[in-house]
């Protein structure tokens, strides 16, 4: 049996404590809330259940622990994912699509930083706006189009990046909803239009918050509660072109559908990305994108304390909503808006694979969805146990063959 490798888990449990007391006072209530769930997640400290093969010849038993449903958890954002992108499937127009990508200068990171709240409504709102404007303009595509977008704050190293990706199909409903407008193909919109009314109503928005004092300033950045120092600060940045750019469009909504799974539940760092840990530093593997071809993957190590402070700076506040739909897609009309799409375009509903399982009613034993490993039975769980408990039952040793 293949040895675990090392998890987020690990290194908060084995490094966490000590963290928190150098760190005491500079930790958010959040934060900590995140580090406890990683650390309890699949534990005993959750309860569980036990679950044994149907198959009375073979009875394989297994214990399983519940997971803590964070959001930040490498662990926990794989049902999550297949949920919302079952709901997905279900709105895939026949159209292309197309990859758009919006980030933050630089120059505004560390604002980002002592404001994420404010900073990042802003860079999903402006950037969504901009689209949005320059499709419905006759002199672009001049429909109304709709948006999936997706905040990601980090980089491949765990810096603080913060950026939208964007899922966009080529084209949308006329103005007054009779015809389907379509882009060229393998076109959408010159992103240096995007980019420069991104920018313009970003720092419209960002000034606008300044004044009804939405922001905090500290250290290095304390000078800048004042309007004025305020304005001198984001003067240079009305000069520059703010980066945005759009991949080549998908090639099917199959392929939409895979860019989604990789990109609407991912977290700053998975488990698989972890290389080693130890009492002196964590190494794991990133993408330096300055680079084409396999050399791009490195390894970088990392003070396992820097490792946690670069890991929870990407705890997004409480209620914060980073993944937003607008336009056609937008909660309230997204039904009736894809459903005139589709009877435009003379599409039909796609056929949606997945359905999560129902709850079984309280008197029928509780099937797990997946089968059993030695010989394909179902799995029934036979106890659930509450927190901080142990189960009655054992599970089935592992037998190693040394042979």
């Amino acid at each position: 049996m293949a040895q675990q490798g090392p998890e987020v888990a690990d290194i908060f449990r084995d490094h966490g404590p000590a963290w928190r007391e150098a760190n005491r006072g500079h930790v958010s209530l959040d934060q900590l809330k995140v580090m406890s769930a990683i650390e309890r997640c699949r534990t005993a400290a959750l309860g569980g259940h036990v679950a044994r093969c149907e198959n009375k010849a073979c009875a394989h038993t297994i214990i399983a622990y519940n997971s803590c449903r964070n959001r930040h958890c490498p662990k926990c954002q794989g049902a999550a994912a297949r949920r919302w992108l079952a709901e997905r499937e279900a709105e895939l127009l026949p159209v292309e699509y197309f990859h758009v990508v919006y980030t933050l200068p630089a120059e505004l990171r560390g604002i980002a930083h002592q404001n994420k709240a404010v900073i990042y409504h802003l860079l999903m709102k402006a950037s969504a706006e901009a689209t949005l404007a320059i499709a419905a303009d006759p002199k672009h595509l001049g429909a109304r189009i709709g948006i999936i977008a997706v905040l990601h704050t980090w980089g491949s190293a765990l810096t603080h990046h913060p950026h939208v990706h964007m899922i966009v199909p080529g084209g949308g409903l006329s103005e007054d909803g009779s015809k389907w407008v379509s882009s060229r193909p393998g076109f959408l919109v010159h992103v240096k239009l995007l980019s420069r009314l991104f920018r313009g109503r970003f720092l419209t928005m960002l000034i606008k918050a300044h004044a009804q004092d939405r922001l905090r300033f500290f250290a290095d950045y304390a000078a800048l509660s004042d309007r004025r120092a305020f304005k001198r600060f984001l003067a240079p940045l009305r000069k520059i072109e703010w980066v945005v750019y759009t991949k080549n469009p998908f090639a099917g909504p199959e392929q939409v559908l895979r860019y989604l799974s990789r990109y609407t539940h991912r977290i700053a760092i998975s488990n698989r990305r972890l290389v080693s840990t130890d009492d002196n530093s964590v190494a794991f593997r990133w993408k330096d994108y300055r680079i084409d071809g396999p050399e791009r993957w490195k390894t970088m190590t990392l003070n396992p304390h820097e490792f946690i402070r670069r890991f929870l700076s990407h705890v997004l506040p409480k209620g914060f909503h980073r993944i937003r739909h607008y336009g056609l897609f937008a909660s309230g009309n997204r039904a009736a808006n894809i459903a005139r799409a589709r009877q435009l375009l003379g599409a039909a509903p796609p056929v949606v694979e997945y359905q999560e399982q129902r709850a079984a009613a309280s008197d029928e034993p509780r099937v797990l969805p997946c089968p059993c490993p030695r010989c394909g039975g179902q799995m029934i769980v036979i106890e659930v146990f509450a927190r901080g408990c142990q189960p009655t039952y054992r599970p089935t040793p592992i037998r190693i063959d040394t042979s």
